[in-house]
């Protein structure tokens, strides 16, 4: 009993330490791979060659119509269905309104599996870029609400 016992401890201590490795690994690699919005502002002002990509979804812009001056509106379901509209040559970085930016990081997820691994993801997406006082310009292009799943 206390044989089974201490092994149980063991298997249960040794799978927290395994989940906690993978975790560790995985905070790592998004955040090697993400950009604060100083970051890419400086980046923009440089004149640095990098493509934006606005990946909100249709609701997300339609509550809020603005977009980093400069970036493109992409719409992530037409990013993930046609990966080569992602550029190969270019430094890219995307950025949605999601909590945890999780629109961004399945696009970044997508350029990843196909080994393009110049893109990254805004921290904070929009929001973070307004909160530290950038500029956004109205969203003026038409768009439809795809409303199939």
């Amino acid at each position: 009993m206390i044989l089974s016992l201490t092994a149980a401890c063991v298997l249960v201590l040794g799978l927290a330490v395994v989940i906690w490795m993978r975790r560790t690994r995985e905070r790592d690699e998004v955040e090697q791979h993400s950009i604060t919005p100083e970051a890419l502002h400086a980046l923009l002002a440089q004149s640095h060659e990098v493509v934006v990509f606005d990946v909100r979804q249709p609701l997300d812009l339609l509550a809020n119509a603005e977009i980093i001056p400069g970036a493109k509106r992409m719409f992530p379901k037409e990013v993930l269905e046609k990966p080569s509209l992602i550029p190969k040559d270019k430094d890219l970085v995307v950025y949605c309104t999601c909590p945890g930016e999780k629109t961004s990081r399945e696009v970044w997820h997508q350029a990843r599996t196909l080994n393009l691994f110049r893109v990254r993801f805004l921290k904070g997406g929009l929001a973070a870029w307004k909160a530290s006082g950038y500029p956004v310009e109205p969203y003026q292009e038409s768009f439809h609400l795809d409303t199939r799943t």
